[in-house]
């Protein structure tokens, strides 16, 4: 097949790569003529990287502001008088490693013990966890040999908790603040709050790989981001490291629910009620142990996010559930959606652009510079991280940027495969 290009195309740069999409481009070319498509493609363009950068930073910039104009605020209400009862429920897979320490340390808590509930469930486990927690004599201890997965463990423990008045969710291998129980419960004397999320913090430990590094700086990121959005309205998604809810508002989770503490912490705000966040409770974790255990945890929860969103999307709609509605159309679809794609399409459609005559050069030529130089230290970062070099930021946010972006698009391919079981996923750390 022959193709002939007007003269300025820049079909004849992507020919090779595309035929079709060549033939498309040519044939929008023919119909709108050359001018209009140039037109097209900045406008387009200008779009997507106002929709990238409305992502992470605009939203934030938008609710800052908007949080300031408020008439009125409300402050942080002091201890309540009489204390909720607590049930602290720890799911525990093959954790012998580190459940002696996590039980330590639920122990320690400062809260009343007599309204302190600590529950330990370790269903499946094949090695020495069941016999750990066993041993001791100050928590409830639920086994049972077969493996179903977190989700049936989370709702038997809710089952057998029946009368306390908040949940507590916990990871094993995350460590509590002692005060962490009660800078939660403070939260609940708003009859509106449903729920109530802690901070998660990683540990920055000497050595680590540098993806695992830089996930500490993510969740710095994700931490003033939380703040945002509950000063605005509700968190779109909790911290399964440590989450707490109301236990009248508990309702059996689907067992095939890969991210049970998004899943649990939306239908919480379908129903009207609000998740709160308290950065002075926090879970503190290790970091993962290298970037292929990082990898699998980002592609696991990217497909659970597009299961959640297949489940929960009709959230999204600002028009129905009004600022929630606005919170999970900025912070969940936007940032699992449309940047993924987004992103691509920026760099292809400036090649495209630098391409053409009818464009302003030094301006998209700026532009790719800026992409090119901003993916070239992200390839220079993946190799630092490779070789287990020092975390140098100009090279590590790059690659830690592109790499998640990355793992959305393999989350997505599991997800539309099919692949990702709900079973626990125990990740290797630090």
């Amino acid at each position: 097949m022959i193709f002939v290009y007007p003269e300025g195309s820049f079909a004849p740069a992507i020919t090779l790569y595309s035929p079709i999409f060549t033939m498309r481009i040519l044939r929008i070319e023919r119909r709108i003529g050359y001018a209009h498509t140039g037109m097209l493609l900045q406008i387009l363009f200008w779009v997507l990287v106002a929709g990238v950068f409305y992502t992470y930073a605009g939203y934030a910039m938008l609710a800052w502001l908007w949080v300031r104009l408020r008439f009125s605020r409300r402050g942080t209400k002091g201890e309540p008088d009489t204390l909720p009862s607590v049930s602290l429920i720890i799911p525990a897979y093959n954790e012998a490693g580190i459940i002696a320490e996590k039980i330590r340390n639920s122990l320690s808590l400062q809260y009343p013990p007599n309204l302190l509930k600590v529950v330990v469930i370790t269903d499946g486990s094949t090695d020495s966890t069941p016999a750990l927690a066993a041993s001791f004599p100050g928590i409830e201890h639920l086994h049972q040999p077969e493996r179903k997965g977190k989700i049936a463990a989370l709702n038997r423990a809710a089952a057998f908790v029946s009368g306390t008045d908040i949940l507590v969710f916990s990871d094993a291998n995350t460590m509590l603040n002692p005060e962490a129980i009660r800078r939660l419960v403070v939260h609940y004397q708003e009859a509106l709050v449903g729920g109530v999320s802690g901070e998660k913090k990683v540990l920055r430990l000497q050595g680590s790989a540098a993806a695992a590094g830089e996930e500490g700086m993510y969740w710095r990121y994700e931490s003033a981001m939380k703040k945002l959005d509950a000063a605005l309205h509700s968190l779109v998604g909790a911290a399964g490291e440590l989450f707490s809810m109301r236990a009248s508002l508990f309702q059996a989770i689907p067992e095939d629910i890969i991210l049970d503490d998004f899943y649990i912490s939306m239908k919480i705000c379908e129903r009207g009620y609000l998740v709160k966040y308290e950065p002075g409770a926090f879970a503190a974790e290790k970091p993962s142990m290298s970037i292929a255990d990082e990898k699998e945890r980002k592609i696991r929860i990217s497909a659970g996010a597009f299961q959640a969103m297949k489940r929960l999307g009709y959230l999204a709609n600002p028009f129905r559930y009004g600022m929630l509605g606005f919170q999970f159309l900025s912070r969940r679809v936007m940032r699992w959606v449309f940047c993924p794609i987004a992103l691509p399409l920026i760099l292809i459609i400036n090649l495209l652009l630098v391409l053409r005559q009818d464009t302003p050069p030094w301006l998209y030529q700026g532009m790719l510079v800026l992409q090119s130089a901003c993916y070239f230290f992200a390839l220079a970062g993946w190799i630092i991280a490779r070789a287990n070099g020092p975390r140098i930021w100009v090279f590590s946010l790059p690659f830690y940027f592109t790499f998640m972006n990355l793992s959305v698009w393999l989350g997505f391919a599991r997800f539309i495969k099919g692949g990702q079981s709900a079973l626990w996923q125990k990740a290797s750390r630090d």
